[in-house]
């Protein structure tokens, strides 16, 4: 039985979720609420797992230990590293990597973002999970969606330098904190994932001004979408 877990750092990327799911029970965990229910007729469980690597990785151990989730999504905002992108619009995980994580100076075998023991920069998203939320990002938001790199560090980016920096590690369409720490958990627990974005700021010198005002909109725009990929993922 299909059953998904979903992840949002903060509470305004997970209210409307938790809103529309049906059938809710609450377990705490690790200072953390998990919301078992229903949602489009789905199995899921809704965590706010707070900002920052760390936190997303410890939620979603828990989402598949406790919870038993066949499938993850880690859903909220990001700021663009795309002139294509703008506010509003989304991005699908190809993949996700850290821009912050750099052991080069032990060995210049590893490259920026490789974790030792792995022997990958970035780590894969679900092909499946992929198509399915492509598909519900362009039916919520047609002709404004792509699928690329998702690049996260325990930073939020809004310095011109800092985005030039992560665009020339990464090659990412946004920039975020919580991606690849869900990606690389959900890797290690064999666990298929996908991290979706709406754009909530340029990632630029114009952020701190965008971040505020854009933040509600583009956090309950990837609502809708994680909404949609799960009934796709119920008719299956």
């Amino acid at each position: 039985m299909t059953k998904l877990g979903i992840i949002g750092a903060m509470q305004v990327e997970v209210e409307t979720l938790l809103g529309e799911m049906t059938n809710q029970r609450t377990t705490r965990k690790a200072g953390s609420d998990f919301y078992e229910g229903t949602l489009e007729g789905l199995p899921v469980v809704v965590v706010q797992c707070g900002v920052g690597k760390v936190n997303a990785a410890l939620c979603v151990q828990i989402l598949c230990d406790c919870f038993q989730v066949t499938h993850i999504v880690n859903t909220g905002v990001a700021g663009s590293l795309c002139n294509e992108l703008d506010i509003g619009d989304l991005v699908i995980s190809r993949d996700a990597m850290y821009h912050d994580f750099d052991c080069g100076v032990i060995s210049p075998a590893y490259q920026v973002g490789q974790v030792p023991g792995f022997d990958t920069v970035a780590f894969p998203a679900d092909e499946k999970l992929i198509s399915y939320a492509f598909a519900a990002a362009e039916s919520v938001n047609p002709g404004h969606t792509r699928i690329g790199r998702v690049a996260s560090g325990d930073q939020f980016v809004c310095r011109k330098d800092q985005k030039e920096s992560i665009i020339s590690l990464t090659g990412a369409l946004c920039t975020e904190m919580e991606g690849a720490g869900t990606a690389q958990t959900a890797s290690r627990n064999g666990v298929p994932y996908v991290i979706i974005r709406a754009i909530s700021d340029k990632a630029d010198d114009s952020a701190e001004m965008d971040y505020p005002t854009f933040e509600t909109i583009a956090a309950h725009r990837c609502a809708q979408v994680t909404a949609s990929l799960a009934r796709q993922l119920n008719q299956k």
